[in-house]
């Protein structure tokens, strides 16, 4: 098995670029929106290996999507899935550089 398993970019969808996951990222900390059947093991597990760095934690949540009304229909945003991954010290990642 390959240290670049293509099943790692299934489980990391995207880096989230906020003003909460930025401020996080000065304490170790990166925000990715995960897969949803996405295990906390197998998302440190694709980190470990996309972005050659250790992984202290990987908190999970997720976030319920909106209702919204457009021209008079309701409908809902998806529900996604956030993993909060912490590195160890001397561990970084940049999310603007992509993969």
């Amino acid at each position: 098995m390959s240290t670049q398993d293509p099943r790692h970019y299934d489980i990391i969808v995207a880096p989230v670029i906020t003003e909460k996951a930025t401020t996080a990222s000065e304490h170790n900390k990166v925000v990715f929106k995960v897969a949803a059947k996405a295990t906390k093991p197998q998302i440190k597990e694709a980190v470990e290996k996309l972005f050659d760095v250790k992984v202290k934690g990987v908190n999970t949540l997720v976030r319920k999507g909106k209702t919204k009304t457009f021209r008079g229909q309701f409908g809902s945003q998806s529900d996604t899935k956030r993993a909060v991954v912490t590195l160890e010290e001397g561990h970084r990642i940049d999310v603007t550089t992509g993969l």
